[in-house]
């Protein structure tokens, strides 16, 4: 259950709260306790929700019953965003389940939300939004402060403050770390049984390119956890890094997690929403759905590369355009970065003595296909630089494959209207020795920007001259100790394995 504020913007308060719910698999629940309207420049207006709306949204979620008659349970909760001494105490009283329903106490995580807008820093989450303080609108009533501290504080199980909540909790100046655990003490004496001191505001921590977090239990003492500091840009805020955090620490600890765990795993998933947020104005939006859709398109990826190379097997005289060293078809996961984030054949397709292919350590290709196990992420060097290399000038064409050279082919490659460019090996600098992909890649794709410059208007080519072009097939002649090669591009692989069974068939109607 999240408690807090809505945020017409989305990037925070109970929005954020249920996607980050969602996204970890737990089902979220929410009572709101008050409505804002603002975006990147501030908060123009909020208005608290009445105590006794708040009150009925408690009853509402209490009282509700299973199929099977059960009273459904809060596992945890949160709070964020709670305005005034009357919504605290309310909030105060649903938690203790002092409700008409008369249910037990629900564990929650207190965030101790003051202030919006706060410019915090990326890779913490103790950054802008419902969840930040700083230089943006007054969340929290002065008075309502010490009914938190009094009402709310004792009975939460953490209690997760940025720099400056820490600091008008504690009153404590903090500076550095050693203050930062000076505070958390302070803050626990206080009532709450743990501490996180999200440290997203450390000066020292954050000129070393650190983002580290303080964690403080009687059981285990003081513990950190650091990451890297992720850049976001001059004069951009991460909004809703607070609210996201806390949420995903309940949601962890609704699954049974360990404190210390949890935390870990909600700061890396914070980490990595930041990583690949959104930018909204002035806001950097987190992206909470991004490891449920990097997980899925994993197993697309996966999937896909099999049927290319069961597509492959099925092609008629496709062995015969299988290099000496062999042919492997491979694709990356969007936004691949790195070998490991591509998935080709574990081995290479070669052909055997009967009519067939063999592709994959233990995975024949023969009259069955390719059987499972034969296509792995990170198994292919060369396909896998292949492909990150054209990444880098075509983020859209994810997958290539290798096959035999011939002037043959390759004019039937032409003929099929495919963008056909060439480099020369001997031309290769020294210094780009251990990475000819990289080079030949970007020598073919300037190629293509300058042919299309030359065929383009004035105008358009004006235009066209301010990207680059990326073909659909790269070839060389070889070299001494290196067999010629023809390499095809495509957005899928099984778009490339359909690239190769027409020029295949092109190849065998022309020659």
């Amino acid at each position: 259950m999240t408690v807090g504020g809505s945020d017409c913007s989305g990037g925070a308060g109970v929005q954020a709260d249920i996607k980050t719910f969602s996204a970890l698999g737990v089902l979220g629940t929410s009572v709101l306790t008050a409505v804002t309207a603002q975006n990147s420049h501030g908060v123009q207006a909020k208005r608290e929700v009445p105590v006794e709306l708040v009150e009925a949204q408690f009853e509402a979620i209490l009282s509700e019953k299973s199929d099977k008659g059960f009273a459904a349970t809060v596992d945890y909760a949160k709070t964020g965003m709670l305005s005034s001494s009357a919504v605290v105490e309310a909030v105060a009283r649903g938690l203790k389940g002092k409700t008409k329903s008369k249910r037990s106490k629900i564990p929650f995580v207190l965030d101790p939300v003051l202030r919006a807008g706060s410019a915090g820093s990326a890779g913490s989450a103790g950054s802008a939004g419902l969840g930040g303080s700083g230089g943006g609108g007054v969340l929290l009533e002065d008075e309502a402060l010490e009914t938190l501290v009094s009402v709310l504080l004792p009975i939460c199980e953490v209690v997760t403050p940025n720099v400056p909540e820490a600091c008008v909790l504690s009153g404590l100046e903090i500076k550095n770390k050693e203050d930062a655990k000076e505070a958390a003490l302070e803050i626990h004496k206080m009532g709450a049984p743990a501490v996180i001191l999200k440290g997203g505001h450390l000066e020292q921590e954050t000129a070393a390119g650190r983002a580290t977090d303080i964690i403080y239990g009687e059981e285990f003492g003081f513990e950190e956890m650091s990451l890297s500091l992720l850049k976001t840009g001059k004069r951009r805020v991460v909004h809703g890094a607070g609210c996201s955090f806390s949420a995903a620490l309940a949601a962890e600890l609704a699954k049974g997690r360990g404190l210390r765990d949890a935390a870990r795993s909600a700061k890396r998933f914070v980490h990595s929403a930041i990583s690949v947020g959104v930018r909204v104005g002035s806001f950097v939006v987190l992206d909470q759905t991004c490891g449920l859709r990097r997980d899925a398109d994993r197993y697309f990826v996966l999937q896909n590369v099999k049927e290319a190379v069961r597509r492959l097997k099925n092609t008629p005289n496709f062995k015969n355009f299988i290099p000496e060293v062999g042919t492997n078809i491979g694709m990356a996961v969007a936004g691949a970065e790195s070998e490991s984030e591509v998935a080709a054949v574990d081995g290479r397709l070669t052909p055997t003595k009967r009519d067939g292919i063999r592709g994959g350590v233990g995975a024949g290709v023969g009259a069955g296909g390719v059987g499972e196990g034969g296509v792995e992420f990170g198994v292919s060097g060369h396909v896998a630089r292949l492909i990150l290399a054209g990444l880098k000038h075509d983020e859209e064409k994810r997958s290539a494959i290798n096959i035999k050279y011939s002037a043959e082919i390759v004019e039937a490659c032409k003929d099929l209207g495919m963008r056909v460019f060439t480099f020369e090996r001997a031309k290769e600098p020294t210094a780009a020795e251990g990475k000819t992909m990289n080079w030949a890649v970007r020598e073919a794709s300037r190629e293509a920007s300058r042919e299309a410059s030359r065929e383009a208007s004035r105008e358009a080519s004006r235009e066209a001259g301010e990207e680059e072009f990326s073909p659909d097939v790269i070839y060389d002649l070889g070299a001494v100790g290196k067999e010629p090669m023809v390499r095809i591009f495509g957005r899928t692989a099984v778009e490339v394995a359909e690239k190769v069974k027409r020029l295949v068939e092109k190849f065998y109607q022309k020659f």
